[in-house]
């Protein structure tokens, strides 16, 4: 078995190298917990991380509790192996995810690429894409609150907010999570777009719908960090270790 390691510099004619263990944990910091909104390496749940000099990657991820629901932990163990394997160098890559209650259904319907519901024949109603979206459009709502929160404390008047377009609103981490979320719903997303959509419909929102639009992305907000609170405690209790690329990404 070849150890282990980071690759060096290619000789005349060789193939690429495989990638080092930083470049994958970087490639997985791409990957989300759907319902969290989270990079999977900031939340800990990669638990390791190795790659051959040949190319050969191997990821192992954990979740908070054994029953954490099966549908969320295949997007993410999906999404992993599609992010590792999709390097430049990677030769083979295997991502498998430990101690939960459906990993042998997960790990191996990932590797073969059998998609959810073949993976769990009889008992999945079909596949996740509309479970993305919905998580998708949860993050956009509450992104939403994270945009427009600092722009009111800072003077602006809330009655304002419905005629802001999104290069109206100064430039910040906020604001460009917000665009890449509502691009990945295939909602505007340049500076000409309105800052308040229905992340659903992409319509406006309007100055009598507004306080409510507003409410309901706070609330929405609120949830995902709690949320995403909660799983930090649990899997600290469950593991007590830090996760690959976890320390990096706080």
């Amino acid at each position: 078995m070849t150890a282990a390691t980071t690759a060096t510099g290619p000789g005349p004619g060789s193939p690429l190298p495989g990638p080092g263990s930083a470049a994958i944990l970087d490639a997985l910091s791409a990957v989300r917990d759907p319902e969290l909104d989270e990079p999977i390496t900031s939340l800990g749940f990669v638990a390791s991380c190795a790659v051959t000099a040949d190319g050969d990657a191997q990821v192992r991820l954990r979740l908070p509790t054994y029953f954490c629901a099966p549908n969320f932990a295949f997007l993410m163990v999906a999404d992993a192996y599609d992010a590792v394997a999709a390097l430049p160098g990677v030769r083979h890559a295997e991502v498998v995810l430990a101690d939960h209650f459906a990993s042998d259904a997960i790990n191996g319907g990932v590797a073969a690429h059998a998609g959810f519901a073949a993976s769990f024949d009889g008992e999945a109603a079909g596949e996740l894409h509309e479970l993305r979206a919905d998580f998708l459009r949860k993050a956009v709502l509450a992104g939403t609150d994270l945009v427009c929160r600092p722009l009111v404390a800072a003077g602006t008047d809330p009655s304002r907010l419905a005629g802001l377009t999104l290069g109206d609103v100064p430039p910040s981490r906020a604001l460009d999570r917000l665009r890449e979320r509502r691009a990945d719903l295939g909602l505007p997303a340049g500076d000409d777009a309105l800052l308040l959509i229905d992340p659903a419909t992409g319509e406006p929102i309007s100055g009598e719908a507004m306080p409510i639009h507003l409410r309901r992305a706070r609330l929405m907000r609120i949830s995902i960090e709690s949320n995403g609170s909660m799983c930090r405690g649990m899997l600290q209790h469950r593991y007590d270790t830090p996760g690959q690329g976890e320390e990096e990404d706080r």
